[in-house]
C-alpha cells in the first residue's frame, strides 16, 4: 500500500562515479522494497508547487524534488554501514491539492510508525502541513520550527502555501507553546499575523534577533524544551538570495548558506528530528542550479550528523 502512493526515483537521478576510493551519494542510496525495513532514514518528494500558484507567487517548485536529488546524489557518501538512506521516492500528485496533501500525510504518517526519519522534499510550503500533521498524529508531543521569512499563518479560506501553519494550529495539531517562527523578516509579514501568533502563545524569533544572538544560542534555547519529536521546516527563501537565488518568493535579506547549513547540523545531532523538511526551491529561477545545491549540501550535512548522534 506504501508503495502504491509513490513514483520511485529515476534512476538517471542516481549518479554512480565507480570509484572504490570516491563512493557518492548516488551509489548507497537504497530504492528496492526489500531494503526499506532496514532502512534509518526515508527520503521523500512531492513535486507541486499549485500552494505558491494559489498564494500568487511564481510557479516552478514541483520541479524542485528531482533537481535537488540530481545534486544530492554526486556527493561523497559516509560508510553505507553508518546510515541508510531509502529513496521511496515522490508522492503520486492528485487532481487537487487537498488530495495531495491527504496521501502525503498519510505517507508520512506510516513512515513514522515504522520507525525512520524522514526528509521531505517540497514543493510549496504548504507541504509543511501534510508533513507535519503526518508526524503529530503519531508523536503529538512536538517541537515545531518553521525557518522562514515567512509567519504562513494566513487565514485564507483555501489552503495554500502560505496557510499551513494556521492550520495546524487552528486544528491543535501542534501546540503553541511549542512552535517556533525563526528567521522572519518584518517586511515580509503582516501585523495581523504577528498579533495572531502572539495570541496564540507561539514565540517569533526575527532574522534579525536570530542573527544577533547566533544559530547555535537561538536553537540551543528552542531545543532545550522537553518533546518526543522535532519538526524542522525549512523554507529556502530564509536564505540571502545571493546564496538561494532559485526560491518561489526571493528576499533581499536571509541567512547565508553557511549557517543554513549549521540548521542541517543542529537537526541531524538531535536524535528527536523526525521530519526534515525543504521546501519553496524553484529550479526555474535558479543560477548554475545554486539552490538546489545548497539544498543538497543541507541533506548531506543532516545525515553525516546522524551518525555523530548514533555513535554517542
Amino acid at each position: 500500500m506504501l508503495f502504491d502512493q509513490v513514483t520511485p526515483p529515476a534512476n538517471d537521478l542516481l549518479y554512480k562515479r565507480n570509484d572504490p576510493n570516491d563512493v557518492r551519494w548516488g551509489e548507497v542510496v537504497h530504492f528496492e522494497q526489500s531494503d526499506y525495513e532496514q532502512a534509518q532514514v526515508v527520503l521523500i518528494g512531492c513535486p507541486q508547487d499549485e500552494g505558491v500558484r494559489r498564494n500568487k507567487g511564481r510557479v516552478g517548485a514541483a520541479q524542485a524534488p528531482d533537481t535537488i536529488r540530481r545534486a544530492f546524489y554526486r556527493l561523497a557518501a559516509s560508510p553505507e554501514e553508518d546510515v541508510i538512506l531509502f529513496d521511496i521516492g515522490n508522492t503520486r500528485i492528485q487532481p487537487t491539492l487537498e488530495a495531495t496533501h491527504d496521501v502525503h500525510m498519510t505517507i508520512i504518517k506510516q513512515l513514522i510508525e515504522d520507525g525512520k526519519q524522514v526528509i521531505s522534499l517540497g514543493g510549496g510550503n504548504d507541504l509543511a502541513y501534510a508533513d507535519c500533521s503526518g508526524l503529530a498524529q503519531v508523536v503529538p508531543n512536538l517541537i515545531t520550527i518553521n525557518v522562514d521569512a515567512h509567519f504562513d499563518v494566513r487565514a485564507d479560506t483555501v489552503r495554500n502555501s502560505g496557510t499551513p501553519y494556521r492550520q495546524l494550529l487552528d486544528e491543535g495539531l501542534i501546540n503553541p507553546k511549542k512552535f517556533y517562527e525563526v528567521g522572519s523578516l518584518p517586511m515580509a509579514n503582516s501585523k495581523v499575523y504577528e498579533a495572531y501568533l502572539q495570541r496564540q502563545g507561539v514565540r517569533v524569533i526575527p532574522l534579525e534577533t536570530m542573527q544577533h544572538d547566533g544559530i547555535a544560542f537561538t536553537f540551543d534555547a528552542i531545543l532545550n524544551h522537553e518533546a518526543d519529536a522535532i519538526f524542522w521546516g525549512l523554507d529556502m527563501d530564509v536564505v540571502h538570495v545571493a546564496d538561494a537565488p532559485g526560491v518561489s518568493a526571493p528576499n533581499t535579506f536571509g541567512i547565508s548558506a553557511h549557517q543554513f547549513c549549521q540548521l542541517a547540523t543542529i537537526a541531524g545531532r538531535d536524535n528527536r528530528s523526525r521530519v526534515f523538511e525543504i521546501t519553496e526551491v524553484n529550479p526555474i529561477y535558479d543560477i548554475d542550479d545554486r539552490t538546489s545545491r545548497l539544498a543538497a549540501a543541507a541533506i548531506w550535512y543532516f545525515l553525516a550528523n546522524i551518525l555523530i548522534t548514533s555513535e554517542t
